[in-house]
């Protein structure tokens, strides 16, 4: 299969990266820089910028799947410009089926409220946790020609062992952690037997 991963050089684009090679799909891997991914020397690099309606739309004639694994700025950027670039990739990128790397913000608590919303949340992550529940509401307001997933990681992703072993759910979190590398077998998995079209769920260990 032929996978193009947006973000491929971020800490969980790159899993998805390793992860892709590792099942034997042909992988371009796109980032801004257009820099070669770490551990990942069979991946065709290319740079690439998200709002990029005419690069993005040969990406996704040229490719089986794309995988969008970018995130708001944490530094001060615009995030209604990451929102509005998102809006170019979806419409760019045809009848193509896309799968996207949520946040945990926007999974729901028992009660039903949004992680995001709760009172102990960190302050630092709001804001982006925010427009990534945002990103969510976008893409279930996109017509039904779009071919789309979201995958949501646990409230704590962050770099450990892969083990191939995880739990899922649909709106509510799952666990509370996953590593990054086992959040790209999720990922995997869904491009290959997939189970959520035009849907949201989650992953955790």
């Amino acid at each position: 299969m032929k996978i193009a991963i947006i973000g491929a050089t971020g800490m969980v684009g790159r899993e998805i990266t390793v992860e892709a090679l590792r099942r034997g799909h042909q992988v371009t891997a796109a980032s801004r820089s257009g820099a070669a991914v770490e551990g990942a020397p069979a991946a065709t690099p290319q740079a690439l910028e998200l709002g990029d309606s005419a690069a993005l739309r040969s990406l996704a004639q040229s490719n089986d799947v794309i995988i969008s694994a970018t995130g708001p700025s944490r530094t001060g950027g615009d995030h209604d410009a990451w929102l509005a670039q998102n809006q170019q990739a979806f419409d760019a990128v045809g009848d193509t089926r896309i799968l996207v790397v949520g946040g945990a913000g926007s999974l729901q608590l028992p009660d039903g409220s949004r992680l995001v919303d709760a009172p102990d949340f960190p302050d630092a992550y709001r804001s982006e946790a925010l427009s990534a529940a945002r990103l969510l509401d976008v893409l279930r307001s996109q017509p039904n020609r779009l071919d789309w997933t979201m995958l949501c990681p646990s409230p704590v992703i962050t770099p450990g062992e892969r083990t191939g072993n995880y739990t899922t759910a649909r709106d509510e979190v799952a666990g509370p952690k996953i590593s990054s590398q086992d959040f790209a077998v999720a990922m995997l998995d869904e491009v290959e037997h997939p189970a959520h079209r035009r849907a949201r769920f989650t992953a955790a260990n």
